[in-house]
């Protein structure tokens, strides 16, 4: 008789306990709008967050809501963006291709260090030794963390330690803005032709001794440059780029070469006045 109590208690718990979950599940159940799956297996999966958000699942989620436009994911391709948009029924929307930026010139044959170094070859670990060897205390150190941090190949070290972006593999991902200890990398769109290439905030020739290439504050970019273009900040050019910036006159009398246009046939031009660097090997190391 026992047993059978028992048996009957537990079937009456089993049945209650499943009644309750019934109940919650109808509850508690969130609707998932089932294009969010389609729409996530259209996405290359990088999960690089260049598009704002944390995954391609919550883009996809975005997307579906309306927030975002497919064009918003740089990794994808041109067909997957058009499927997305043909799948969805929404307009394409194409965003401004963003790539990233490096604000520095400074490579081995032009700029000098003033100590030798011998420890892990990182950025990171460099700069945490008086910011590093190099004598300009902004310059690009050339260990190549941008480098490594890249997931996409789009970030190289040229032959002179200077890193240069492939901008057709570039997904503005940012990892590598994050792993430069010296901020020289931004996020950029591609259209920002015209671009200050140095970071250094000291006024005068002086710097000139320590990189070739270094901004001088000289002002000239800044008289050249029409309707405010340009106006000096803390003794560097900035750039208005709400304002007409397809121009290249602003680069023409640069001295150093420090302000440039960039192209993605013939890479960096400089201004006709520019000090031509005809140095290719590597400047000695300068004992203070």
């Amino acid at each position: 008789m026992s047993i059978v109590t028992a048996l009957i208690t537990l079937g009456g718990l089993t049945f209650l306990l499943a009644v309750m979950l019934i109940i919650a599940n109808k509850k508690l159940y969130v609707f998932e709008d089932p294009r969010i799956d389609i729409v996530d297996d259209l996405l290359p999966k990088a999960n690089c967050g260049a598009c704002g958000l944390p995954g391609c699942r919550n883009f996809a989620e975005a997307v579906v809501k309306g927030e975002v436009a497919p064009g918003k994911c740089t990794v994808n391709s041109e067909d997957g963006i058009q499927a997305i948009a043909e799948f969805l029924g929404v307009d394409l929307v194409s965003e401004d291709k963003q790539v990233a930026r490096i604000a520095c010139q400074g490579g081995a044959n032009v700029a000098i260090n003033r100590v030798n170094y011998y420890g892990e070859k990182s950025c990171s670990a460099s700069s945490l030794i008086s910011g590093g060897e190099k004598g300009c205390n902004w310059g690009c150190l050339g260990h190549g963390d941008c480098v490594s941090a890249c997931d996409f190949d789009a970030i190289q070290l040229n032959k002179h330690h200077i890193p240069e972006v492939d901008t057709d593999k570039c997904t503005a991902c940012g990892d590598c803005v994050e792993a430069c200890p010296k901020g020289l990398i931004s996020i950029e769109p591609l259209n920002h032709r015209l671009w200050v290439a140095c970071k250094n905030t000291q006024k005068g020739d002086e710097i000139l001794e320590e990189c070739q290439v270094g901004c001088t504050a000289c002002g000239k970019c800044v008289m050249d440059a029409e309707n405010g273009l340009i106006t000096m900040n803390n003794n560097l050019p900035e750039i208005d780029y709400n304002k007409n910036h397809t121009t290249r006159k602003p680069i023409q009398r640069c001295p150093t070469g420090a302000i440039v246009w960039l192209d993605d046939d013939h890479g960096i031009i400089k201004g006709k006045e520019s000090k031509r660097i005809i140095r290719k090997e590597k400047k000695k190391i300068a004992f203070s």
